[in-house]
């Protein structure tokens, strides 16, 4: 691996917003040139992105640029994982054709990989404002006083992903150290069927290395953007299997059972019911299909809960009564 960051964009049938993508990233890899990559994964666009994209590769001469065109739309989960897939460099990047990053943040970036060489995951902090009102709903994704870099990454992950789960979840806030990223997606090749795959991938390489988050917000990323927020049938989806589907999967990487099973029963307290009985009244059928494996998930992780608890309580118990014979 030559350069220390890959820079990668997927993008479908968004040529004007991925130029202004483009713009940003030209201005903003001055003085980086050598030290970066840049892909662009285009998902079989019916646009003119393939003008931009290649207009763009012309202007930057000095930086590898490689150009990917499916031949088919394979998904956007597909499409992210391919940009992962084909990073040559130390850390990978992926970012969205759409959020609007900070002009300082590849120099951040880069400049925090040469000083923490072996950092498993860099997360960026982030505002988020709502795509409609304009509205901003928060500043800072995480509230911190101070950033350091975390030996225990997985204490960092479970700590974020519990404060907001977004700032775990969204594609432009994770640096990943390639072959971490890498690894996790041949651990659960599947994933690319599920849309939150992202907090997996995120967990994966939190456990296996350090991790930084920074103090700043690096980035705004628009409330209600996504594609899966704002076609129902996904939202669905989103909410009660894929999301519910990583919190066990999380499991296979090294997170507690109790963990696991608590992220299952606070996304039923947290959750917002009125997307399934939205759905309720419209494809019945289909949710009731859907809720019920997830109820099925809840119910297996309240067992597992009590059944954590009396073997708390039972090694409590024990070891009272040996402290109790040991004075006696």
């Amino acid at each position: 691996m030559n350069a220390l960051l890959t820079i990668a964009i997927p993008t479908y049938n968004r040529a004007e917003l991925l130029n202004k993508q483009l713009a940003w990233l030209a201005k903003s890899i001055k003085g980086y040139e050598s030290e970066c990559e840049i892909i662009v994964s285009d998902n079989c666009s019916e646009d003119h992105t393939q003008e931009i994209v290649k207009k763009w590769q012309s202007l930057l001469p000095t930086t590898t640029f490689h150009i990917n065109k499916s031949s088919e739309n394979v998904g956007v989960m597909k499409n992210i994982t391919y940009c992962i897939e084909a990073a040559t460099s130390k850390y990978v990047w992926t970012i969205s054709d759409d959020d609007i990053i900070a002009d300082t943040t590849i120099s951040y970036i880069i400049n925090t990989l040469k000083k923490e060489p072996d950092l498993g995951l860099l997360l960026l902090n982030f505002s988020c404002r709502h795509e409609v009102t304009g509205e901003l709903l928060y500043q800072r994704c995480y509230e911190l006083n101070y950033e350091q870099v975390e030996h225990n990454g997985k204490a960092a992950f479970e700590r974020c992903i519990q404060e907001n789960r977004s700032g775990v979840q969204l594609m432009s806030a994770q640096v990943y150290k390639t072959e971490l990223a890498q690894a996790a997606l041949q651990k659960w090749p599947n994933g690319v069927k599920n849309l939150d795959y992202q907090v997996y991938l995120t967990g994966f390489c939190a456990f296996h290395g350090s991790v930084k988050v920074t103090k700043d917000s690096l980035l705004e990323n628009a409330f209600g953007a996504s594609h899966w927020m704002v076609k129902p049938k996904v939202l669905l989806k989103m909410q009660y299997t894929y999301s519910p589907e990583v919190n066990i999967k999380l499991k296979e990487i090294g997170y507690s059972q109790s963990f696991c099973s608590q992220l299952i029963l606070r996304h039923l307290t947290d959750n917002n019911w009125r997307i399934f009985f939205g759905a309720l009244r419209r494809w019945p059928i289909i949710a009731v299909t859907t809720i019920i494996p997830y109820f099925g998930l809840v119910a297996t992780s309240i067992l597992e809960n009590v059944m954590s608890q009396q073997e708390r309580e039972i090694k409590i118990y024990q070891s009272s009564n040996l402290e109790n014979k040991q004075i006696s």
